[in-house]
């Protein structure tokens, strides 16, 4: 690794370097003892126990604690609590027995927050910017614990929010960090399609809700494909379909519920806004009436140009190579932390990681690599006095 030639960043660097070996070993208990969305309590326990200093609770499992210096607006560093709910296939020896596992790399992230905690103590008086170590619930599932976070927080007054996330897809020792949108808004629809029921020997008689949302799937897809520019990143998926319980009957009532995404504000409203006009459009020249009730969910992560500008260099200094531009329609809902300071995310790469077997996040058989509690760790060291030095120049 070359030395940094930025002095606080190079001393927290090695700070950050000596606390990963018990970094690891917490990795190891978190990924054990995983807990679901808003039920992280041990958790959260654990995670404190092993802090420099004391932290507070947050959204009910969260935990926030403030390191360093108390004259400047902090910098807040996200890591997530939560698991998924799968049944872990890893065979790792600190594999996780139950009906829930770390499939998304959480384990890593806190673990590597961890590090940076105690590094960014021991730096003392030489930190230039308290750290604000934000171990947020519910990143998994609703309601969201970083919106819950972000007026809870409000009185913080953080500076800029960071975080760094691992990626399968990108090369091991790289990072993507780009300005801009990186992942997508994400809201639900919920589609209800109210006919007339019959005996299926007698359909004239009925109002077929079933037929009405098929055609209403199919003229979804079609009408975003029409209305929406095709080099806009945003997309429209109708994940489940549910009408009737026997074959031989019309039923009264099909419903849908659908996934809206988009990378700009403006799609976003407009697919809010198609979804409507074709739920009611198609249901009505059926005979039915047709309801879609849109479920609002994140926004879309922007992240800030400044941060993005400041960290390249940082992160290079880290050890850590620029990817190619990465964004995704993927969602997080750390982009809540937009409604209350500037943001950026970075994505750390673990294709090709020593003994990394690839597997896409969420599934079973996904073994984030202990290497990347380091990988990650330096990450957010980076970002961190990054989003300090753009914060100061605004």
């Amino acid at each position: 690794m070359q030395r940094s030639t930025d002095a606080p960043l190079g001393e927290l660097l090695a700070l950050v370097d000596e606390e990963l070996p018990a970094a690891v070993q917490l990795r190891h208990r978190l990924h054990a003892d995983p807990e679901l969305a808003h039920s992280e309590h041990r958790t959260a326990a654990l995670v404190a126990e092993q802090l420099p200093v004391a932290s507070e609770t947050v959204a009910a499992t969260g935990r926030l604690a403030r390191v360093g210096p108390g004259t400047r607006a902090p910098i807040g560093v996200r890591a997530e609590l939560d698991a998924l709910p799968l049944r872990e296939r890893t065979g790792a020896p600190f594999s996780a027995h139950g009906e829930a596992m770390h499939a998304c790399g959480h384990d890593v992230h806190m673990a590597a927050l961890v590090a940076l905690a105690r590094g960014a103590h021991r730096m003392g008086a030489a930190l230039p910017v308290a750290l604000l170590a934000i171990f947020q619930p519910s990143e998994e599932a609703y309601p969201s614990g970083a919106e819950l976070l972000a007026h809870e927080l409000a009185h913080a007054e953080p500076a800029a929010v960071v975080a760094a996330h691992v990626h399968p897809e990108l090369a091991w020792g790289s990072i993507a960090l780009d300005a801009g949108a990186v992942n997508a808004s994400s809201d639900s629809v919920e589609i209800t399609i109210e006919g007339e029921p019959s005996h299926a020997a007698y359909p004239h008689r009925g109002r077929d809700p079933v037929l009405a949302i098929a055609q209403v799937v199919v003229a979804l897809h079609a009408r975003v494909g029409r209305a929406i520019d095709p080099l806009s990143a945003a997309t429209l998926n109708v994940g489940i379909v549910e009408a009737g319980a026997i074959e031989n009957v019309i039923p009264s009532r099909a419903r849908a519920r659908a996934s809206l995404r988009a990378h700009r504000p403006e799609d976003r409203a407009e697919l809010r806004r198609i979804v409507v006009e074709v739920v009611e459009g198609v249901a009505a020249a059926h005979g039915c009436v047709g309801t879609a009730e849109v479920i609002a969910g994140e926004p879309a992560l922007e992240n800030d140009a400044a941060i993005v500008a400041a960290a390249r260099p940082a992160l290079a200094e880290a050890g850590l190579v620029a990817a190619a531009p990465w964004r995704s329609l993927g969602s997080d809902d750390f982009a809540f932390f937009g409604e209350l300071a500037p943001l950026a995310m970075a994505f750390v790469g673990l294709a090709g990681a020593p003994g990394f077997e690839q597997r896409p996040l969420h599934h079973p058989e996904l073994l984030v690599p202990d290497e990347a509690v380091g990988a990650v760790a330096r990450a957010q060291a980076a970002l961190f006095l990054a989003a300090a030095r753009a914060s100061a120049g605004r």
